[in-house]
């Protein structure tokens, strides 16, 4: 896979960048969009599609084997670890997202909007293209 399409960083978000690459892994693996046996981009290959220093994919990288996201073999590439094989369900991909709704509404709170408006915005947003 494409380095540049597998993560996509975001550098005006207030997450660290290692966590922008381990979220956004996670939620590929969890999609279904990488399986068991799939290859990652190497740390060096990352880091220069990001452009960040190696280091920071490196820590990414090692927390999701640590997670048991990816798998790293001796001289090989790492890959996405063995039981990933199928998408997770759509509800349990749903909960991955809740962290970022409920900041969002926290956001449309505090701005007072009114939830008919929030929920115009996020329905357009979902149908931009990227």
């Amino acid at each position: 896979m494409n380095p540049a399409s597998l993560v996509q960083l975001r550098t005006d978000a207030s997450d660290a960048i290692y966590r922008q690459v381990i979220e956004q892994v996670k939620r590929r693996v969890a999609a279904g969009q990488l399986k068991a046996g799939d290859q990652v981009p190497s740390v060096r290959e990352m880091a220069k599609a990001l452009a960040v220093h190696h280091m920071t994919i490196s820590k990414a990288y090692s927390m999701l084997e640590m997670e048991g996201v990816l798998l790293r073999r001796r001289g090989l590439p790492m890959v996405v670890a063995p039981q990933h094989r199928v998408a997770q369900p759509p509800a349990d991909r749903a909960e991955l997202l809740r962290p970022a709704l409920q900041r969002a509404a926290v956001e449309a709170r505090q701005l007072a909007l009114p939830k008919p408006q929030v929920l115009q915005l996020f329905r357009a947003i979902l149908d931009e293209t990227l």
